[in-house]
C-alpha cells in the first residue's frame, strides 16, 4: 500500500506561521513522524508540498497511478477550489482531508469546505496529530476495503 501526503499553499511556512493556530512543528517534522508511522503500519509514503493550485491537480492526477488514497491538506484551497475537488473525485481514490486547526472555531469564511463533502474522512483541530488520526483510518479503511473486495470509491 502507498499513499500520498499532499500539503497546498502556506503549509511550508509551519512552524514559523501564526504558532498560535497552527503550532510549531514544521512540516519537515510532521513528515518525519508520518514516516515512522507508515514504517510502523508497513506502507509506502511520498509528500508534497505547493503553493499552487495547478500543481496540486497536476500531482493527483500522476500520483493516481502509483498510490492507493491520499491525506490532503489543502490550506486555503480548502474554501475556493472546485477544480481540486473536480481532481480529487476524478481520479477515483479515497482521500482524507486534514486541518491542523478547529475550521469550526476560525472565520466564517474558514467554515466551509469544498472537499469534505467526497472525502472519505475528516480531520481537523487536532493540530500535527491530525495527520497521523488520518493516515490511520485511510489505511484501516483500504485494508478493510481490499478484505472485502470493494473500493472506498464506492462508497
Amino acid at each position: 500500500m502507498r499513499l500520498a501526503v499532499i500539503n497546498g499553499p502556506n503549509l511550508n511556512l509551519l512552524g514559523r506561521r501564526e504558532p498560535g493556530v497552527y503550532g510549531h512543528e514544521t512540516l519537515a517534522e510532521i513528515n518525519g513522524g508520518l514516516e515512522a508511522l507508515a514504517s510502523e503500519l508497513d506502507i509506502e509514503i511520498e509528500f508534497f508540498q505547493s503553493n499552487n493550485e495547478g500543481g496540486l491537480i497536476d500531482y493527483i492526477q500522476d500520483a493516481a497511478g502509483r498510490v492507493d488514497g491520499f491525506l490532503v491538506n489543502a490550506g486555503g484551497y480548502t474554501h475556493t477550489s472546485v477544480a481540486l475537488l473536480d481532481a480529487l473525485v476524478g481520479v477515483g481514490l479515497p482521500y482524507i482531508e486534514v486541518h491542523l486547526s478547529n475550521l469550526a472555531a476560525r472565520e466564517s469564511y474558514r467554515r466551509h469546505s469544498l472537499l469534505s463533502g467526497r472525502a472519505a474522512g475528516v480531520v481537523f483541530g487536532f493540530g500535527p496529530a491530525g495527520y497521523s488520526l488520518a493516515m490511520r483510518g485511510l489505511v484501516d479503511r483500504l485494508r478493510a476495503d481490499d478484505a472485502s473486495g470493494s473500493t472506498s470509491a464506492d462508497t
